[in-house]
Parts: C-alpha cells; structure tokens; sequence
C-alpha cells in the first residue's frame, strides 16, 4: 500500500495528528476538515486529513485563530499568496502590539515587586493594595 492511499479511522487519525477524536469532530464542525463519506458504517480518514491537521496545528502554534486558518486554507486553494502574506503581516503586526502590552504589564508587576521588598512590614503590601483598589 503506497502510503497516500493509507486510511485511518478517526481513533488513529487523531493519535497521529496529536489531538483529541473531539477536536477532530469540532474542525469538522467548524469546516475545517472534510468528514469522508461512511463505507459500511465506519468513515476511513486518508493522509490528506491527516495534513490538513497538522496545518492547523501548526497555524495554531504561531498563533492563528481558527476563522484565520480557515481563511488561510482557503487562499491556499485559490493560490492567492498576496493576501495570504497580508493575513500574515497582520498577525505580525498583532503579536507585537500584544508582546509591547505584555512588555509594560511586566515592567508594572516589576515595579510592584520592588515597592514590596522596600516597604516595611507595617506597610500594606503595594501588591495585595493593587489588586484591591478598583
């Protein structure tokens, strides 16, 4: 059997790809993975399924939500590398601003960290103070 024509049943095909048979369920859900036709009661799932999973996983891990894996797979097959760099220049520029957010929330916890090992025990604790004060 040449490995393309290789099946899978859902069990196996989330094994291989990493994820839970419900993950699986929901993409399918979500439009993201094709549910093959039933062939005596049982749905076989081929290496094209398997790729596509673990396109999303991938896409996932550099931090595309779901609706933009699905606009990517769809500029996939149209063959529109334009706006699939765009899509991606996008989420560049939206990483950074979250990185420069987390940056000052960071410097911010910081600084409480350093009022709280100057100030004395009789002192309220800037943090707990913080975290208090609406």
């Amino acid at each position: 059997m040449n490995i393309s024509d290789q099946t899978f049943t859902i069990g196996k095909l989330a094994k291989d790809a990493g994820v839970g048979v419900e993950t699986v369920r929901y993409y399918q859900r979500r439009g993201l993975l094709a549910e093959p036709p039933a062939v005596s009661g049982y749905r076989r799932y081929d290496t094209l399924h398997l790729e596509r999973l673990n396109f999303i996983k991938r896409a996932q891990g550099v931090g595309f939500t779901l609706e933009e894996i699905a606009e990517l797979m769809t500029l996939n097959d149209t063959r529109d590398h334009r706006l699939a760099r765009n899509l991606a220049s996008e989420k560049i520029r939206s990483i950074e601003t979250r990185i420069e957010q987390l940056s000052k929330v960071a410097d911010a916890l910081r600084h409480l960290v350093r009022e709280c090992e100057c100030g004395g025990q009789e002192m309220p604790c800037p943090i707990i103070r913080m975290a208090l004060t609406p």
